[in-house]
């Protein structure tokens, strides 16, 4: 649903698709860091939250 989610609901988007991106390329190049990828599925979850709350408040 394009333009569904507001400003901030997007950067948060943004931030969690980045901080992926950052894990990602850190576990590749020092090898795996159980506590940046457990922060990476919080911060999922929380994004996931605002989606959900933000999309379930529209009328």
């Amino acid at each position: 649903m394009p333009g569904s989610t507001d400003g901030a609901t997007r950067t948060m988007g943004a931030l969690t698709v980045g901080a992926l991106v950052v894990v990602t390329a850190y576990t590749v190049a020092l090898g795996g860091n159980g506590w940046l990828w457990f922060g990476w599925v919080v911060l999922g979850l929380i994004t996931l939250g605002m989606v959900l709350t933000h999309g379930g408040s529209r009328s």
